[in-house]
């Protein structure tokens, strides 16, 4: 089997680009562009595009400045729990949904504690999670949201990326037919 191969010409002419800007990495004018692609395509306000899914959910701990407790489902790619307990944060685990695989908000509440700061949610094999619910249950007791969307692109809720839900929002996609890894953070 043969890999993707873009056009050569117009994978030339982004070689080129690169070349007359001098502009190799960190934020350079490509990268913009594709957050700006990306955000206008998904239909949210704030994307930042990092180099790996673990990163994007680091960020958004930090960002919000996390502690203690966060709750979220053991059924999830390891950088889920293993990003929260490398800042800090002790992972407790709800229950899931039998039928989506998500995280099920009724088990969310009786896990709370005082320690509690965050409800970390996976929207599964593009099945999104219950978001009415879990937002409820986290204004109910001042609780941060953050998405772990790896599998939620272009999921619609309501006829709106289900990628505005919460605080923030990482997402994760290799396209390893096409050469191309995205790693992305959405703040709101």
């Amino acid at each position: 089997m043969h890999g993707y191969l873009p056009d050569k010409r117009k994978y030339q002419s982004y070689v080129d680009k690169i070349y007359k800007s001098g502009w190799v990495t960190n934020n350079g004018p490509l990268v913009r562009e594709l957050e700006e692609r990306l955000a206008e395509y998904l239909g949210v306000k704030n994307i930042v595009l990092v180099a790996n899914g673990t990163v994007a959910l680091e960020i958004a701990y930090r960002t919000l400045d996390l502690k203690g407790y966060a709750i979220t489902t053991p059924f999830s790619f390891v950088a889920t729990t293993s990003s929260l307990v490398t800042n800090g944060i002790k992972p407790i685990f709800a229950d899931i949904d039998a039928r989506t695989l998500n995280i099920d908000p009724d088990c969310i509440e009786e896990l709370i504690t005082p320690n509690t700061e965050a409800i970390v949610p996976v929207h599964v094999f593009g099945n999104g999670c219950d978001v009415e619910k879990i937002a409820k249950i986290a204004e109910a007791h001042n609780l941060k949201v953050v998405y772990d969307a790896a599998h939620a692109f272009d999921v619609k809720y309501k006829d709106e990326s289900i990628l505005n839900s919460g605080l923030i929002c990482s997402y994760s996609k290799p396209y390893a037919a096409q050469g191309l890894l995205v790693f992305f953070v959405i703040f709101k």
